[in-house]
């Protein structure tokens, strides 16, 4: 009988039930559990919502492209990619704007419009056109802008790489423009007369220069940029011209969002390098939607 009472004090402090009026307070001890996340890799695309998209330029071509927008939250600012010289192989997928797209929507609240320049052509398609050598892709700038303004995308950056900085500095000062970031510009199209119709327009320039640039340099930039008095120019130890590799690339992502969004970056600084596995329990009922996945390009 002893014994049966025994268990049954036992099971009744087992459910947390007071088995007399002096009985001990039974407590729930809670195990932590660790939460499953996922390493953020070269090939990883995080939550977003991509919609194809088309542009059309004011002298009648079709450009092909991309929108990605973040799946909950309004977007903070919009990327407007301008990609390397389709000539030598750049396009909307050049593997950084890819990478931008896969996952500054889910880390940094960002909506990344990439499209084809005129005659280029990725996995998305070919645009309309032939290469224009940076004088007729002006239309093109003209065009990506106005889609961002009519969708009433926030605080529009144009993101220029290599030749896409070129494009930057010649024909971004648009209205809806708030600034650019460079991302190894070679300043060989673009002048100081561009430089200062830049520094009169007072917007930013954020100037990232790899240490072994093919064409510019850090310290020769600084001596360029000098005459923008709001252009800041970072140079990135170890990095080259095509920012292949992934720390590179997250040095990258970060100046980005510095520059955009800064919020985003926490109190480490820095955007996250994992991502909770579990997927997002609503997704919208319109528009593509991917994340996080996987793709084959490790660059």
């Amino acid at each position: 009988m002893a014994d049966a009472c025994g268990r049954g004090r036992a099971t009744a402090l087992a459910y947390g039930v007071l088995a007399a009026p002096h009985a001990a307070t039974a407590r729930l001890i809670k195990i932590p559990r660790k939460e499953n996340v996922t390493e953020i890799r070269a090939a990883t695309v995080l939550p977003a919502r991509r919609t194809p998209i088309t542009l059309t330029t004011s002298d009648g071509l079709n450009l092909v492209g991309e929108l990605a927008v973040p799946i909950v939250a309004a977007p903070a600012a919009t990327l407007v990619c301008l990609h390397p010289l389709p000539t030598a192989g750049g396009m909307m997928d050049s593997h950084v704007y890819r990478k931008a797209a896969n996952r500054l929507p889910a880390l940094a609240d960002l909506a990344v419009l990439r499209f084809n320049t005129r005659g280029a052509e990725s996995e998305r398609g070919k645009s309309d056109g032939e290469f224009g050598g940076g004088e007729t892709e002006r239309y093109d700038v003209e065009a990506a802008v106005a889609y961002a303004t009519a969708a009433a995308l926030p605080r529009s950056y144009l993101l220029g790489w290599s030749f896409g900085t070129e494009l930057t500095l010649r024909w971004g000062l648009l209205p809806g423009v708030e600034g650019g970031i460079l991302l190894s510009p070679p300043l060989k199209r673009a002048t100081d007369d561009d430089l200062d119709r830049w520094a009169d327009s007072g917007r930013p320039l954020t100037v990232l220069v790899p240490e072994f640039d093919d064409y510019l340099r850090p310290d020769e930039a600084r001596q360029r940029f000098a005459r923008v008095p709001k252009a800041e120019v970072i140079g990135v130890d170890g990095a080259k011209h095509l920012w292949v590799g992934e720390n590179y690339v997250r040095i990258v992502l970060n100046e980005i969002v510095r520059a955009v969004n800064p919020a985003a970056l926490g109190d480490a600084g820095t955007l996250s390098t994992t991502w909770p596995t579990t997927l997002p329990t609503t997704l919208p009922t319109t528009g593509p939607t991917s994340g996080p996945t996987a793709e084959t390009d490790e660059q």
